[in-house]
This record gives structure tokens, C-alpha cells and sequence, in this order.
């Protein structure tokens, strides 16, 4: 499983022209932005572990976590986070696990960090996303686990 963790000040996630996930910490403050990638052999305590980890990371100002201020997160599926671009141009995405796979661990992910205490939205898992937001920093770190 492959996290990308960028600090936003706001971030959110539209669908056919609709918003459907949005996240805008109160004035100057900071949240989360996690692209997920879930390849074949990841698992529901892999999930509730990278949860902890993003809750934790110290990438807010003042090297505080998600978890010192209450920070909101916003996760999205990203399948493309698993591509595998050594051999030529034209990514491979088999290390990508199927919906079947990776959609229930998407959502082990947010309640894991729900479990947490975090104030968490979600993409939708398969759709074609429009995903804006501002990163602050910027500020964009990987975690795989």
C-alpha cells in the first residue's frame, strides 16, 4: 500500500461535476490530502497501520500530526500510485490490486483514521475524479507499508 501525503490548505474531490468530498481546515490551518494506492498483497492491518502512520506524520507546521491538531483528511483511490515505470514509457499497472481487493481496504483505510479521532472524507473509489487543491509548501511526502 502506497500513501501520497500532501499538506493542503484545502483540498476536494468532484465527479461528474459534482463535489463530493471536501475538505477546508479552519482559517491558516492545514490539512491532508492521501492519494491511496493498494497493490495484491495488502490487508486490512496494513491499512489500519498506514492509517496510524498518516495520523502521526509530523508534516504540519510547527512539525506537528493530523493527530495534535485535528486536521482533516481527504482520502482518494489512486490506482496509478502502483505503476511500475522501469522497463519502458507505457507504465505497468498489474501491481495494482483489483476492485475487489483494494476497495474494501480503501475504506478499511478511512476508518482506521476514523477510529483515530480524524475528521475523514472520502473520493469515490472507480470514478473518473477531478482533484483539486492547495498544497501548502509544498509539502508532499511517500509512505509505503
Amino acid at each position: 500500500m502506497r500513501a501520497l501525503v500532501q499538506r493542503v490548505t484545502t483540498a476536494a474531490v468532484e465527479v461528474d461535476g459534482a463535489e463530493v468530498a471536501r475538505i477546508s481546515p479552519p482559517e491558516h490551518g492545514q490539512g491532508l490530502l492521501v492519494l491511496l494506492g493498494v497493490g495484491h498483497d495488502d490487508d486490512p492491518i496494513g491499512a489500519a497501520n498506514l492509517a496510524r502512520r498518516v495520523w502521526r506524520l509530523r508534516i504540519l507546521d510547527d512539525e506537528k500530526s493530523a493527530s495534535d491538531v485535528d486536521a482533516p483528511i481527504l482520502v482518494v483511490s489512486q490506482f496509478t500510485l502502483m505503476a511500475d515505470t522501469r522497463k519502458s514509457r507505457r507504465p505497468s499497472w498489474s501491481a495494482a490490486a483489483p476492485r475487489t481487493v483494494a476497495e474494501p481496504l480503501v475504506d478499511a483505510f478511512g476508518t482506521a483514521l476514523r477510529e483515530l479521532g480524524a475528521t475523514v472524507e472520502v473520493g469515490r473509489f472507480g470514478e473518473h475524479m477531478r482533484v483539486s487543491l492547495i498544497n501548502d509548501g509544498p509539502v508532499t511526502v511517500l509512505l509505503e507499508g
